[in-house]
């Protein structure tokens, strides 16, 4: 009785207020059942929105991964590296790998220190996998590269790290002596570079980067035959980096001078001193340094313009700035006899 009362009064008000009957009558009828289905319909419709906005946010959060994972297999590059069981090459195997590259250790004997290299890349959640072979045998190095490819599909970046030395003074150096060092230290990076530039020729795009030496510039009192090497490394750089300018393959070399090593530990503490205090800053260069250079050039954005350049470390206490002191010279521990007066 109440509700109806309060129905009256409000068609009441409604008259005096100007409204018809027939706009009445419309009023309950918005006001009847079917308001409330509209009314639920409309909340269906919203909860259904939500819902869709929900999976719309899912699937786009799927998306973004699986985008993720394709990129990052996208961006991993492939790497080989030579000579890379130890010294310099380790460091710069290690620091590619380390920065997300799918990386090759190549060595010529050591297998148990590849196989080490690998393992702290894996560690680091990088990929790698070890290859023994000679980079001076053409054979050895079309092995090399189809493992590289036929395990990640491409090679990115090709690092020429592998050299030995054979060093005597040049009146006694045997041709053997010559010819080992110029095989592996010069026509193995030219084996190497030719065969790699050919997979990166096919997509347009590479870096390559030589570990020459800074005595490939200056010269060096018996090594000749490293020398001879290193120097090679410098020209053929500069020349294969005009011949593949076209292709979008870099082409540089590092040129480093005294880098700690298990050479340098070996020698005595005196003529260490004197070779230190040669040096502007005092000490050797590390191989993670060299390594962080190589990296440099392989991998970031802003190396992609250098090309045909040597980056030399280039102070290095030449022979005849040194004392001739048997007991202190660098060569006479090393062969027996100084190299300066041959005594």
């Amino acid at each position: 009785m109440a509700a109806a009362a309060a129905a009256g009064s409000a068609v009441t008000v409604f008259k005096s207020a100007g409204v018809s009957p027939k706009k009445l009558a419309y009023f309950r009828d918005v006001s009847s059942p079917s308001l409330v289905k509209f009314h639920n319909s409309l909340k269906f419709q919203l909860r259904s929105a939500r819902s869709f906005s929900s999976d719309i946010r899912a699937a786009a959060s799927t998306i973004e991964n699986i985008g993720t994972e394709a990129a990052q297999n996208v961006e991993s590059p492939v790497v080989v590296v030579t000579g890379a069981s130890r010294g310099i090459g380790k460091a710069i195997a290690l620091a590619l790998g380390k920065s997300g590259c799918k990386v090759l250790v190549n060595y010529a004997m050591s297998s148990k220190e590849a196989e080490e290299v690998c393992k702290e890349i894996e560690a680091s959640g990088g990929q790698a996998l070890t290859f023994g072979g000679d980079v001076s045998k053409e054979a050895d190095v079309e092995s090399m590269i189809k493992t590289a490819i036929d395990t990640w599909g491409t090679i990115d970046v090709m690092i020429n790290n592998a050299g030995i030395t054979r060093d005597t003074l040049l009146m006694r150096m045997k041709k053997s002596q010559w010819q080992e060092v110029i095989d592996l230290n010069l026509t193995g990076v030219f084996l190497c570079t030719q065969a790699a530039a050919k997979v990166m020729m096919k997509k347009r795009k590479g870096r390559i980067i030589n570990i020459s030496s800074v005595v490939g510039l200056v010269g060096n009192v018996g090594q000749a035959n490293y020398s001879a090497a290193k120097a090679g490394v410098i020209g053929f750089t500069k020349t294969v980096a005009k011949e593949y300018s076209s292709r979008n393959i870099t082409v540089n070399a590092v040129a480093p001078g005294f880098i700690a090593s298990d050479m340098t530990s070996k020698l005595a503490a005196d003529f260490e001193k004197k070779i230190q205090e040669a040096i502007p800053l005092g000490r050797y260069g590390q191989p993670e340094e060299v390594a962080g250079l190589v990296e440099f050039l392989a991998l970031n954005p802003a190396a992609a313009y250098i090309t045909g350049q040597i980056i030399s470390y280039r102070y290095y206490p030449l022979m005849e700035e040194w004392p001739c002191d048997v007991e202190l010279h660098f060569s006479h521990s090393r062969f027996g006899y100084c190299l300066v007066c041959s005594e």
